[in-house]
């Protein structure tokens, strides 16, 4: 179903304009626009060299904001696809008053373009949309296709952190990250009854706890050479 657009979305998004990263490549072609690039100057940005951080989908934005209120030295940025969502997240951050935080509206396909190589510390996925119809695979979060883009952008110590409610996508994660070269630490299959203290619950995330659903989360890093 289609989400109905917001009222005043473009009053609302002028007014929040200070937390959106432009996105300057225009080319609407995926295949062509991907190799057009224009790196965000982070000090520019942020104004300062602290360590940046990425969630892709950000969704309403209530994790990204509770993690930058936590980490005021950390530098974050948000994509969202759609600005209908992300309207939501910047006004929760402009609210807020968080000054280390940035969002865009942008298909993870095209971080390449804008995002540094071996610039991001940490890339936050959570409850990415399983997309379990067959034909669908190379649109997940977690398929090769998109964790070639995150080994791309991540430092070398650089770990990306997954949430998710369905078992079936967090099944298929495992493997591409593995069959992808990644090792994977702190796994749980029901992340509410681990003991993990440091836990932002999302609004999706809440729905099924209040169901008594598990949520399974993991944690996914390049291991270095000693390591293999």
């Amino acid at each position: 179903m289609r989400m109905r657009r917001k009222r005043n979305l473009d009053e609302r998004l002028a007014d929040v304009s200070d937390l959106i990263i432009e996105r300057t490549i225009k080319d609407l072609n995926m295949n062509t626009s991907v190799e057009i690039k224009d790196y965000i100057d982070y000090q520019k940005v942020f104004g300062n060299s602290n360590a940046v951080e990425v969630e892709v989908g950000c969704g309403k934005g209530t994790f990204i904001t509770q993690l930058a209120k936590r980490k005021p030295n950390v530098n974050f940025i948000a994509i969202e696809m759609l600005s209908n969502v992300i309207v939501e997240a910047c006004e929760k951050a402009k609210r807020e008053g968080l000054t280390n935080l940035r969002f865009m509206i942008l298909r993870a396909e095209c971080l390449q373009s804008y995002i540094m190589p071996k610039s991001v510390s940490k890339i936050y996925i959570n409850f990415p949309t399983p997309l379990p119809q067959k034909g669908y695979e190379r649109q997940r979060l977690t398929n090769k296709k998109f964790l070639d883009i995150y080994r791309d952008i991540l430092k070398s110590d650089g770990e990306i952190y997954l949430k998710t409610d369905s078992r079936g996508m967090f099944e298929y994660s495992i493997c591409e990250f593995s069959q992808c070269g990644y090792a994977l630490k702190n796994l749980s299959l029901d992340l509410h009854s681990s003991g993990y203290k440091e836990n932002i619950v999302t609004e999706h995330e809440k729905k099924y706890t209040d169901m008594y659903l598990p949520i399974y989360r993991l944690e996914a890093y390049l291991p270095t050479k000693s390591e293999i």
